[in-house]
């Protein structure tokens, strides 16, 4: 069985360098492409995807190594860079007929989403972005004791070979604590969709480590390079998290002022997985990013 948004057409698209992406299409209008977080697939976008289908055509892929996209081994930094991954967005989009798009991302797909946004402003129309801030200040927050929220993510920026083996050997008790611990409402998730998340996220053990390592690599230098050249981001911006600034005692919506001009920051209520929690709170505000 294969699990996706009702209604919608399960398809595989090219991405970039010969890798293939799956992605559930569905609904006409407008394009607006939506890509998903960790440790989830497409499925994350379900009802959102369904309502926003009454007026766009609704693009939610699989990103690479995730779900039922190709994991290409990570032969090198650039296989997982949030600027590849990016271009596979772009790739998939064109093959699609769709030039400029609007493009919204949770968690890691929102770090690729941030890494379109900056690479290809004349495609990009609309970036919304929920429960991140950028790679760059996402390193420079976590300090102190309160850093351990972010355990994961110093654990997957190890070298090769530990991470993945010590996951690996208990990949549903790890990829589960997020998927518990991340939820406010645990009747929004659930436990065949819970359980299609594990399953997915133990079979991509490897690639899903390698997008984690990247961004404690190449994705640092990228945006660091974006900062030093003043680069921002030229489409309107909508940012929807938790309250992170207060939990870990920095300025959130300062911190997006600073790449995002045109801005329209907001708090949830919601956990982190908001999407599934709160779509219609998460669909209202993709409408309105739209509408700018």
């Amino acid at each position: 069985m294969t699990f996706t948004v009702p209604g919608f057409d399960h398809v595989r698209l090219p991405g970039a360098d010969g890798v293939e992406l799956a992605a559930a299409v569905g609904g006409s209008g407008s394009p607006v492409v939506l890509l998903h977080g960790f440790p989830q697939t497409h499925l994350m976008w379900r009802h959102v995807a369904e309502r926003l289908g009454d007026e766009h055509t609704v693009i939610c892929p699989d990103l690479r190594g995730y779900g039922a996209s190709d994991k290409p081994a990570a032969t090198d930094p650039d296989v997982y860079a949030k600027r590849t991954m990016a271009a596979d967005v772009v790739t998939l989009a064109a093959a699609l007929g769709h030039e400029r798009f609007a493009l919204v991302g949770h968690d890691r797909g929102a770090l690729v989403a941030f890494r379109a946004g900056l690479d290809h402003p004349e495609t990009i129309a609309h970036l919304g972005i929920l429960d991140i801030v950028p790679t760059l200040d996402m390193w420079n927050v976590l300090h102190g004791a309160s850093a351990a929220v972010g355990y994961h993510l110093f654990l997957m920026a190890q070298p090769p070979g530990l991470p993945e083996a010590m996951i690996a050997g208990s990949a549903d008790a790890f990829f589960g604590s997020f998927l518990d611990a991340w939820t406010n409402d645990p009747a929004a998730m659930p436990e065949d969709v819970r359980a299609e998340y594990l399953r997915a996220s133990a079979a991509a053990v490897t690639s899903i480590v390698a997008d984690y390592r990247a961004s404690a690599d190449i994705d640092v230098m990228h945006d660091q390079a974006d900062l030093d050249a003043g680069s921002q981001l030229a489409m309107p911006v909508t940012v929807v998290q938790q309250d992170w600034g207060a939990q870990l005692g920095y300025d959130a919506a300062g911190v997006w002022k600073a790449w995002a001009p045109d801005l329209d920051h907001r708090l949830t209520r919601a956990g982190h997985f908001m999407a599934e929690e709160a779509p219609d709170e998460i669909t209202a505000a993709i409408q309105g990013l739209l509408a700018r």
